[in-house]
């Protein structure tokens, strides 16, 4: 086997709101014996699919990610591993590598789908070496994540702070969006509560 395709165990080191792109978000992967970062353009259902999974919050109703992973549940296939497995015209393809009564089976995916399940299976994330040299990006000592998320960050301003019962839907997703895109995982999730709720109700 090539060296090019030797497969790369990658740990999601980073969730964040992309800065290039409005209304998309970056997930960063990191190599786990090394100093690369795989960061990856996703849209913003499957951030927060993937942010729900790290943050173990249980939403009232499964999103689309767990439903396919009560589904592979109930058909009695495990997921054993994610392999972030080609990059063609700066679009990343993923496969699903899933187990059942002993004999693989592999599933075509997104890579954000595949992240936000491999998230819920706590199974191993991969790519190989060309994918990594292609893409990956090396942080600078000076460039650790918490000094870029230092210098994005939006200053916070004084407002007075909005009852969220007081909100329309549409002001809550919003929210939610703004919340996510800084980690505010805890406000997070009592957003989403709130939606829930009102869900429920209507």
């Amino acid at each position: 086997m090539s060296n090019s395709m030797k497969k790369i165990e990658l740990d999601i080191v980073a969730l964040s709101h992309s800065v290039t792109q409005s209304h998309n978000y970056a997930v960063v992967l990191g190599e786990q014996d090394g100093t690369r970062r795989l960061p990856i353009v996703i849209g913003g259902f499957e951030a927060q699919a993937i942010a729900v999974a790290m943050e173990r919050m249980t939403p009232n109703r499964p999103l689309t990610h767990d439903l396919f992973k009560n589904a592979l549940e109930v058909f009695e296939a495990d997921l054993k591993e994610v392999v972030i497995n080609n990059l063609l015209d700066g679009i990343f393809y993923a496969r699903l590598v899933c187990v059942k009564n002993g004999e693989t089976i592999e599933i075509d995916s997104r890579t954000s789908d595949a992240l936000a399940m491999a998230v819920r299976f706590d199974c191993p994330i991969y790519t190989y070496e060309f994918i990594l040299d292609a893409a990956g990006v090396v942080l600078e000592d000076n460039d650790s994540p918490q000094a870029a998320n230092a210098s994005r960050r939006p200053k916070k301003t004084a407002q007075k702070p909005v009852s969220l019962s007081g909100m329309s839907i549409d002001d809550l997703t919003k929210q939610l969006d703004e919340v996510l895109a800084n980690e505010d995982y805890e406000k997070a999730a009592k957003i989403r509560d709130e939606i829930n709720r009102r869900s429920e109700q209507g």
